[in-house]
């Protein structure tokens, strides 16, 4: 990577609009942007993906300073902002397209969210359902989707920051 060099990060977690709401909020995140990601539907519309037949998950494409913010920092930052122990699940949404998972982009994400979400499960009492596959097509989802909390203020979201995994490691903290 080139110094200065934008990065991007995949992740879903139940409906786009809350985890894409919070992520803008991470200092060193550009930019994320609600969208569609794990299907077999080419430019899949919302009432495709939420009909269940393409296959999508809601996801959210975080385009991120790694000088600023690390992928482990977004990690973190993902496993507190949703429930991961729930199956195609989130909140008051059901369905496979509201799925817990990380789509990486290259060997280092893999590697990093594995270890990741191995270090998170010591602080669930549940198993962490989310899946860790690779990154495919990402569709941006329809423009009335982003930044919806910005557009519709006082909006219910089952997404918020829990505090649920600490932000550093417990060997870091034993040190």
């Amino acid at each position: 990577m080139l110094e200065g060099e934008m990065e991007k990060a995949t992740f879903a977690g139940g409906c786009f609009w809350g985890v894409e709401h919070l992520f803008n909020q991470v200092p060193g995140v550009i930019e994320a942007v609600s969208g569609y990601e794990g299907g077999t539907v080419d430019h899949p519309t919302y009432e495709q993906v939420c009909n269940g037949r393409t296959g999508h998950a809601e996801a959210v494409e975080v385009t991120y300073d790694p000088a600023t913010v690390t992928y482990d920092q977004l990690l973190n930052a993902f496993w507190n902002m949703h429930d991961p122990t729930t199956l195609n699940r989130q909140g008051p949404d059901m369905g496979h397209q509201y799925r817990s998972a990380i789509f990486f982009h290259n060997a280092e994400q893999e590697r990093a969210a594995r270890k990741s979400k191995e270090e998170a499960q010591k602080f669930f009492d549940r198993k962490i359902v989310t899946e860790i596959v690779p990154a495919t097509d990402f569709w941006r989802a329809e423009d009335y989707h982003q930044r919806y909390f910005e557009k519709h203020p006082g909006h219910y979201s089952c997404h918020f920051i829990r505090g649920w995994v600490p932000s550093e490691p417990e060997e870091a903290k034993r040190s």
